[in-house]
C-alpha cells in the first residue's frame, strides 16, 4: 500500500486552508498522494505538513449564470484541462474528485483507459448547489454517478441528496466529517495575536464571515432590533469580516437606533481568528445558504455555544439544547428568541459552550483522514 498513488481533485481551496492538516495526517498512511487544484488560500504556505502534495493547476474561475440573493450564485467552474497530462503522468490508483466539475466528466471519461477507482466527493446539500431543479444538471450528474465506486458526503444532508436526488445506494455512500478545524493551528497563535480592548458589553454574540446577503447578517441584526424594542440593551454584536453588504447593514442599525449594541471587526487573518472567538460568548451563524460552515466547528473548538440556521449543513454540529439551538433563517423573531435565552439565563453559556468543545473533540484533522483512508482501503478492496 506504500506505492498507492491516489489524487484528489479539488477545482479551488481558495478558503480551504483546513485541507492542510487533513492532508498531512493522510500523507503518513499513502506518502505517494498528490492534491490538484486551481486556486489556494491566501497565506498559503507550501512548506507547512500536508502542504507540499499541493499541486496547483492552471488556474479556476467562477462564471455566474444567475445571481441569488439569499443563496449560492448559480453558474458553473471553469477548469484547466491541463489536469488531464497530469493524471496521465502521475497514473493514479484511487481519484478523489470534487462534486460534480469539469474535472469530474473526466475523470469519469478517463476512467475505462486508466481503470481507476473513483470516489467523489460531495460536502453538503443546499438548493443552490443540487440545482434539483434542473433537469439536465440532474441528468448528467445521475450519469457521472453510474462512474463512481464510492461517495463521502460531509454531512447527512449531502447523504440524502445523493440517495434521493440522484439514486446512489446507501452502501456506496460514507458519511463522514471531514471539513473540521485544526485546533493546533487556531489556539497557537493567541497570546501574539490578541483583540483590541474593546470593553464591549457582555453576553458577546460573535459573528464571522462574509458580509454578504445569503450569510443572513441583515437577519441577525434585525433580531437585534427585536431584543432593542423588548428593552434587552446589555449585550454586543461583534461582527468580523468584510463585504459589499455592510453600508447597507449600517444604515439598517442607524434606522432602528441600536448603534451601541454592534461592534465592527473588519477583516482578519484566519491566524488572528482565534482572539475573537475567545473573547466572544456566543457564536452566531444566521446564513440562508452553505454547504458547510467552517465557522461553526471552529466556534465550537473554543467551547462557545452556537446558534446556527437551518440553512447551514454543519447545523448538524449542533446538539438543540445541549451545546445550542438551529433557527430558521428567514424568521429573525426565532433568532431573537434563542439569543434571549443566554440574556436571560447566563450560566447556560459556560455550560453550553462545554458541551461544544466535548462534541467537536470527537472531530478531528485525525479523524478526518481516517475517513479518507477507509475508503481508499474499501476501494483496494482491502476494507
Amino acid at each position: 500500500m506504500d506505492d498507492l498513488r491516489v489524487a484528489w481533485l479539488v477545482p479551488e481551496v481558495g478558503l480551504g486552508a483546513y485541507w492542510q492538516p487533513v492532508l498531512r495526517e493522510f500523507t503518513k498512511v499513502f506518502k505517494n498522494t498528490v492534491f490538484y487544484t486551481g486556486g489556494v488560500w491566501p497565506g498559503f504556505d507550501p512548506k507547512m505538513p500536508g502542504s507540499s502534495v499541493i499541486q496547483l493547476v492552471g488556474k479556476t474561475s467562477f462564471v455566474e449564470t444567475t445571481k441569488i440573493d439569499t443563496g449560492y450564485d448559480r453558474g458553473f467552474m471553469l477548469v484547466s484541462p491541463s489536469i488531464i497530462g497530469y493524471l496521465l503522468e502521475f497514473r493514479p490508483q484511487v481519484v478523489f474528485p470534487q462534486a460534480f466539475s469539469l474535472w469530474t466528466v473526466i475523470v469519469a471519461l478517463l476512467k475505462p483507459l486508466m481503470r481507476w477507482k473513483i470516489a467523489i466527493i460531495y460536502d453538503g446539500s443546499s438548493p443552490n448547489a443540487d440545482f434539483r431543479d434542473s433537469s439536465f444538471r440532474t441528468l448528467v450528474r445521475r450519469i457521472l454517478v453510474r462512474f463512481a465506486d464510492a461517495f463521502v458526503s460531509n454531512s447527512n444532508a449531502g447523504k440524502k441528496y445523493l440517495m434521493e436526488g440522484l439514486n446512489v445506494p446507501e452502501d456506496k455512500i460514507f458519511t463522514r466529517t471531514y471539513l473540521v478545524s485544526d485546533a493546533g493551528a487556531l489556539i497557537k497563535p493567541l497570546e501574539e495575536n490578541k483583540p483590541p480592548n474593546w470593553d464591549l458589553k457582555r453576553p458577546i454574540f460573535l459573528y464571522v464571515g462574509r458580509l454578504t446577503s445569503r450569510k443572513g447578517i441583515k437577519i441577525l441584526l434585525e433580531a437585534g432590533a427585536i431584543l432593542k424594542s423588548q428593552g434587552y440593551v446589555d449585550y454586543s454584536l461583534l461582527i468580523v469580516g468584510k463585504g459589499d453588504q455592510r453600508e447597507e447593514l449600517e444604515a439598517f442599525i442607524k434606522e432602528r437606533h441600536f448603534e451601541d449594541q454592534v461592534m465592527w471587526g473588519g477583516w482578519v487573518e484566519y491566524g488572528n481568528l482565534g482572539s475573537y472567538f475567545q473573547q466572544a460568548d456566543v457564536f452566531v451563524f444566521p446564513t440562508f445558504e452553505d454547504v458547510w460552515g467552517m465557522v461553526v466547528p471552529e466556534a465550537m473548538v473554543f467551547g462557545k455555544p452556537i446558534l446556527c440556521s437551518n440553512g447551514a449543513a454543519s447545523c448538524e454540529l449542533v446538539a438543540e439544547g445541549e451545546n445550542g439551538y438551529i433557527f430558521d433563517p428567514y424568521d429573525p423573531s426565532a433568532l431573537a428568541e434563542a439569543m434571549r435565552r443566554f440574556l436571560d439565563n447566563p450560566d447556560l453559556i459556560k455550560c453550553m459552550g462545554e458541551r461544544s468543545r466535548q462534541l467537536i473533540a470527537k472531530t478531528t484533522p485525525e479523524t478526518a483522514a481516517q475517513a479518507y483512508v477507509e475508503v481508499t482501503l474499501f476501494l483496494m478492496g482491502k476494507g
